[in-house]
């Protein structure tokens, strides 16, 4: 039986991967959001925290059985920062522009705050989530023959720009294949679906087109394999998981997806995979939604340096069905 996701856990994460925080030389600021309480020992590191926890829940039914409810969540949010020496800015408008940002985020993902989009955007060879691959062949995410992409040829899979990462291979019954890495943040039992998108196309002397394929770490076989990429221009190909979800997270929380070309190399025309942008999409069992409520400025002025403190309310809800 899956298992429902705290919310607090769920906001958290949602902030975490889309906050975006400028600083007024145009770099991107440093921000820390975890669980609650404020760690003055993160302002040593970070431009600003922000902390998440649960204020209240209540359970409300939706009809006279009660076999439908609603729960309601109250989240507490907290914008926190300080003037530091060396900084750019005051902290007093870091904390400004970090609420701004929280206020955006949650009211443009209000309707799906259980979604984590994972891309390749901004990361690199040396990334501890996402990682790429080329390779010749469908061999195991472990196996022989693949070799990390560059920094240079991640790059190529950030945005969809019509600046593809190429591999190609010309030997005789050698297929052209990109294997990426996702890291899943969730419990594997709180995973309720995971899509694939590859953007791109594939070459061959045999056809053009392209497969995309999920590894199974239970089976150990590569599996529910979509195709598309055939008409020699980019083609977004999906891969849609929603159920037996634990037996496609590996021990590291990581799923594979594989990449290839639909027909081999000839040993003269080369087998040619074209990828301008791939990302995996994670639903968990959760909150369905949220939304800002209300927010108050709560700056600590007793202690030197000053810390400016936002607490900002998130109303939160998802339905359950339960037998009675």
């Amino acid at each position: 039986m899956s298992e429902k996701e705290d919310a607090a856990t769920t906001l958290a994460r949602l902030l975490r991967t889309k906050i975006r925080v400028t600083r007024d030389d145009g770099s991107l600021a440093n921000v820390n959001v975890t669980g609650e309480w404020q760690n003055s020992e993160a302002f040593k590191n970070y431009d600003a925290q922000v902390t998440v926890g649960l204020a209240e829940s209540a359970d409300q039914k939706i009809e006279l059985s009660g076999k439908t409810r609603r729960r309601l969540q109250s989240l507490r949010v907290n914008a926190w920062a300080t003037d530091t020496p060396g900084a750019s800015e005051s902290g007093r408008m870091m904390r400004r522009k970090v609420v701004d940002e929280v206020l955006r985020v949650v009211r443009e993902n209000r309707a799906k705050p259980n979604e984590t989009l994972l891309d390749f955007l901004n990361l690199g060879s040396g990334s501890q989530t996402q990682k790429a691959y080329v390779g010749s062949g469908e061999a195991s995410p472990n196996g022989q023959g693949w070799t990390e992409c560059s920094r240079q040829q991640v790059a190529k899979l950030w945005y969809s720009d019509d600046d593809r990462l190429q591999v190609s291979h010309n030997l005789s019954g050698e297929y052209a294949a990109l294997l990426f890495r996702f890291k899943v943040e969730s419990r594997e039992k709180t995973v309720k679906k995971i899509v694939l998108a590859f953007e791109g196309y594939g070459t061959a002397p045999g056809g053009d087109g392209l497969t995309v394929k999920i590894w199974n770490t239970d089976d150990t076989a590569w599996e529910q394999a979509q195709t598309g990429g055939a008409g020699g221009t980019d083609d977004t190909v999906t891969l849609t998981v929603n159920s037996d979800l634990p037996t496609y997270i590996d021990d590291g929380g990581y799923v594979w997806f594989l990449a290839a070309t639909l027909h081999p190399s000839d040993g003269s025309t080369a087998a040619v995979l074209r990828c301008d942008y791939v990302s995996c999409t994670v639903t968990v069992n959760g909150i369905t939604y949220c939304d800002i409520l209300s927010y108050r400025d709560v700056d600590r002025v007793d202690v030197k340096p000053f810390v400016f403190r936002t607490e900002i309310t998130v109303k939160s809800w998802f339905f359950e069905n339960i037998g009675v």
